[in-house]
């Protein structure tokens, strides 16, 4: 098969990815394998082929939010059968057995496996996904338009349930990229008013064009404090900057899985009872919710198509937030 093989992570503008050949994979005893249709591309694929990840192994074909159509299934398999369309995720495999998994936290699984990251992933024809962990997608939304949400979807469902903002209040999202134009369409739906700080014009005029009630940089004045925010861009000094205008007893989340460091801050900002905390992955409940959320409001996706070949000017545009929602990529 064809795939996109990163032998050693590099600065993007190298070229880090190899378009190449690689094994077919063969489905183990409780895994399905997909025909990949539909790739998204992430900031995380971007930290991965760069190496501000640690990589476990190499080489490793990157991509977490793939969509495909079952094309052989394992032993033991009866959740899936050839030509079910499926949709597998960052969290790979959790060992069911460590405090976090018997308490409900798989996401913080001690042993945890991630797409893309241990295993290969979705920058392929084909992949192998455990059937356990693999999830069935509304038949409502197309594969390119689907792709998005097992992420970037995912990761800022988590980040608005951890921010803990309520019905009404006001919401902070700091960098509008993929995981965030589709987090303002749920807390929109929850009758949040949401504030939308990023720099690009492109973002900015998106974040509006989806019910933002504000939008400008982080170094301007919100029309009011926020209640609760997140942070998706993955720069360390958003965080006092977000602190400054976030109401006594709110919520920060830091959604990203990278982040570069975050600066000293005066206590002041953090006094009142505010409260900083990272999201670390999701839970395979997480996945289930956005999705049945994403039929039912229903979720919308911004997203341009390209093909599996060009994965290494996609990451290199994703970097300069070249994009107006996600890029997805296509076998």
């Amino acid at each position: 098969m064809r795939a996109q093989i990163l032998d050693r992570p590099q600065p993007i503008d190298a070229l880090p990815l190899r378009w190449g050949e690689a094994p077919l994979p063969e489905p183990a005893p409780g895994q399905i394998r997909l025909r990949v249709r539909a790739c998204g591309v992430c900031h995380t694929d971007l930290h991965t082929v760069e190496g501000d990840l640690s990589l476990p192994r190499l080489p490793i074909v990157p991509g977490h939010q793939v969509v495909g159509a079952v094309d052989k299934a394992g032993e033991g398999v009866t959740a899936f059968c050839e030509g079910d369309r499926a949709g597998a995720v960052w969290l790979h495999r959790t060992c069911g057995r460590c405090r976090y998994c018997r308490t409900g936290r798989e996401n913080l699984c001690e042993r945890a496996q991630f797409t893309g990251l241990h295993v290969d992933g979705g920058y392929a024809e084909f992949m192998v996904v455990d059937a356990e962990f693999a999830y069935r997608l509304p038949a409502t939304l197309p594969d390119a338009e689907v792709a998005p949400l097992l992420c970037g979807g995912v990761i800022g469902y988590r980040a608005l349930r951890l921010a803990e903002v309520q019905p009404g209040q006001t919401l902070g999202l700091y960098g509008f990229g993929n995981s965030a134009h589709v987090t303002i369409q749920v807390a929109r739906a929850w009758g949040c008013q949401v504030f939308v700080f990023t720099r690009s014009p492109v973002h900015q005029e998106h974040a509006t064009s989806l019910g933002a009630g504000w939008v400008g940089s982080a170094d301007q004045e919100p029309p009011e404090p926020i209640d609760a925010g997140i942070i998706f861009a993955p720069a360390g000094e958003l965080v006092p900057k977000a602190l400054r205008v976030l109401r006594s007893g709110g919520t920060l989340a830091l959604a990203g899985i990278h982040m570069s460091p975050v600066p000293s801050l005066p206590y002041s900002l953090l006094y009142g009872e505010r409260t900083v905390r990272s999201v670390a992955n999701s839970t395979r409940q997480d996945a289930r919710e956005l999705l049945a959320l994403a039929a039912s409001l229903p979720i919308h996706t911004d997203v341009t198509v390209f093909p599996l070949e060009e994965a290494n000017a996609v990451l290199s545009a994703l970097k300069a937030s070249g994009f107006k929602g996600d890029a997805v990529l296509v076998p």
